[in-house]
């Protein structure tokens, strides 16, 4: 599994990983089941603090994501809808991006609405 840190993005390092293994899960490199590397491990090969890996695994959890278990490591849910975890990652980007932009919800929510509108 490959994941891509940009040093130089607004956006938090541990969200750049659980985008880089929602990306892979949605591209079916990595599948429901699978277990993920070691914390330790991935923090060294993406030199990064192991607390952000760790603070990236408890987003995956937290999301449903994954499941960890003291001595089995973090798996990938076995009941994970790929299908919608994609759309769910490019609306949290989306969410980000409103927030830093200072856009309000509901100013976006009307936005789609309108885009979605004209489209159909």
């Amino acid at each position: 599994m490959i994941i891509a840190i940009d040093l130089n993005s607004n956006r938090p390092l541990y969200l750049q990983i659980v985008d880089g293994i929602r990306s892979a899960l949605v591209s079916g490199e990595v599948q429901p089941g699978d277990r993920l590397p070691a914390g330790r491990d991935l923090a060294e090969a993406l030199d990064v603090n192991l607390e952000t890996v760790q603070r990236a695994y408890r987003k995956l959890s937290d999301d449903g994501i994954v499941t960890s278990r003291v001595g089995r490591g973090t798996r990938v849910s076995e009941t994970l809808d790929v299908t919608t975890l994609g759309l769910t990652g490019l609306i949290d980007e989306l969410l980000d991006q409103s927030r830093q932009l200072g856009l309000p919800i509901d100013r976006l929510i009307e936005m789609v609405r309108e885009l979605s509108s004209t489209e159909l």
